[in-house]
């Protein structure tokens, strides 16, 4: 993340938390106020049009745009899902049979065919 996104970011968070409006003059005149410079012009349209769309609150519980896992299928009954999952938890694990690799780590001479 670039100073600049950084800056124009912090800037609109302070301006959301203070229930202002975001626009980029706004989030120009926030950074002028506390002394930030160099930061390219386009950052503040950026982050205007992000807030305008989401508040602050649903993009931190949310995890912004395209975040999320593909959620399971739903539970067509109250508590379908619920049985299942505890019938998944009993299943025991099988023991891994060991393969037959024909000697090639045996320490005792190995397979006669070599």
């Amino acid at each position: 993340m670039s100073k600049s996104q950084l800056a124009a970011s912090y800037a609109s968070l302070l301006l959301q938390d203070g229930g202002v409006a975001v626009t980029s003059d706004k989030i120009a005149d926030v950074l002028a106020a506390a002394g930030v410079t160099g930061v390219e012009s386009y950052w503040g349209a950026l982050m205007c049009k992000v807030f305008n769309e989401k508040n602050v609150y649903s993009l931190l519980v949310e995890g912004g745009v395209g975040a999320g896992g593909g959620g399971g299928g739903g539970a067509a009954g109250g508590a379908g899902g619920a049985a299942e999952e505890v019938e998944e938890e009993k299943k025991e694990e099988e023991p891994e049979e060991e393969a037959d690799v024909g000697g090639l780590f045996d320490s005792s001479g190995g397979d006669a065919a070599w």
